[in-house]
């Protein structure tokens, strides 16, 4: 100690918390341009399982999904086509690392090929602008509060109702987290293929917690949307001998369209705006278009499912309900391992933890 004086010594550990820099760009993507002290979890720590539930935005956005109905009912009625790719793009969404919106992300510098430009996505998934537009309105309304993984999956719940002309009505729980990572490599062996047996589809299906039942369930999504001619052709011309082979009828029509320049074609031609069970007399019929619709025949246990759906619809649709309730919790994630994007097309930028030593002298 210095004599005549008294000399202080301090020191003051200063953590700033929240700092978000908001200076990349016009989107909050690039997250490898900016850089973060926050330390990795530990090993083993994995976060907390999600809970989702009804009605989960009523304290905090109470409007929330009456916002996004609003999007999905405009875009609908202008083109019902829009619906079922709205459950469709749901589907794609949590098939590959949950249903955490990462169907969303538009490339980066950071993250260049994501999933929208895998290989069973690319210009193939509509609605991405609906989500947008529901977005938009939501931040409007409740700033970062409501997530682009919720969005999707009351989008793709409103489009069913409305698809269904109000026949397959249900509640959708929410309280996903947006996810960060979107890789376009995962989405091929995350996928059914069109082009899939039974054996490849009921492995996958289960690999994301979902049984025998709900894959054929939820197969009867094929009642609406279009397919492009390429993931049938395997199936043209038709092979008489195949016991799975399109009904020749169906298969002279479909050669000619395609051939014609044709680049899609609906999956149900009797009822192609509507959601209902006319996919399963289709199948029983062999009036589908896909090899991953038909093999739903190559089992007696499938089989029958399928019998059973086209006799009893109103059973379907209470299947229905609870099958895409219960996809709708894949691998969800939570605060811990999630964001809320304030865009649904790019991450939110890094938080930067800082921390200052003040020392004072006297």
């Amino acid at each position: 100690m210095a004599s005549g004086g008294t000399k202080l010594a301090a020191l003051a550990l200063l953590t700033l918390l929240g700092c978000v820099v908001r200076t990349c760009e016009a989107s909050y993507g690039h997250p490898n341009r900016l850089l973060t002290s926050r330390s990795p979890p530990l090993p083993g720590s994995g976060p907390p399982p999600a809970v989702l539930a009804v009605g989960y935005y009523n304290q905090t956005c109470y409007q929330a999904e009456q916002i996004v109905r609003a999007a999905v009912k405009k875009a609908v009625y202008a083109n019902r086509g829009i619906g079922a790719g709205l459950i469709r793009l749901f589907f794609h969404d949590c098939f590959v690392r949950g249903c955490d919106a990462s169907i969303l992300l538009d490339e980066t510098e950071a993250s260049p090929l994501p999933e929208k430009l895998g290989r069973p996505n690319y210009r193939s998934l509509r609605g991405f602008e609906v989500i947008d537009q529901a977005k938009t309105a939501l931040e409007k309304k409740c700033q970062g509060v409501v997530s682009c993984a919720d969005i999707i999956a009351f989008a793709a719940r409103d489009a069913t109702v409305l698809l269904s002309n109000g026949t397959v009505q249900f509640d959708m729980p929410s309280g996903r987290f947006d996810g960060r990572v979107s890789l376009a490599s995962e989405t091929l062996p995350n996928l059914p293929s069109p082009f899939a047996d039974l054996t490849t589809l009921k492995t996958l299906f289960d690999s994301k917690g979902l049984s025998l039942d709900d894959m054929v369930t939820l197969s009867g999504a094929h009642t609406v949307g279009v397919s492009h001619c390429s993931s049938f052709a395997d199936r043209l011309p038709r092979n008489a001998s195949d016991p799975l082979a399109m009904h020749s009828t169906l298969a002279g029509s479909l050669t000619k369209k395609c051939r014609s320049g044709s680049s899609t074609v609906d999956h149900d031609s009797k009822t192609p705006g509507d959601l209902d069970s006319q996919y399963y007399r289709n199948v029983l019929d062999g009036k589908v278009l896909l090899k991953s619709d038909a093999t739903l025949m190559s089992s007696s246990e499938t089989e029958a499912k399928v019998r059973f759906h086209a006799y009893y619809p109103w059973v379907w649709a209470g299947r229905f309900k609870a099958a895409m309730v219960k996809m709708g919790g894949i691998e969800v994630k939570t605060s811990a391992d999630g964001e809320i994007r304030r865009q649904c097309r790019f991450v939110n930028a890094p938080t930067i933890e800082r921390v200052y030593v003040l020392s004072a002298d006297s």
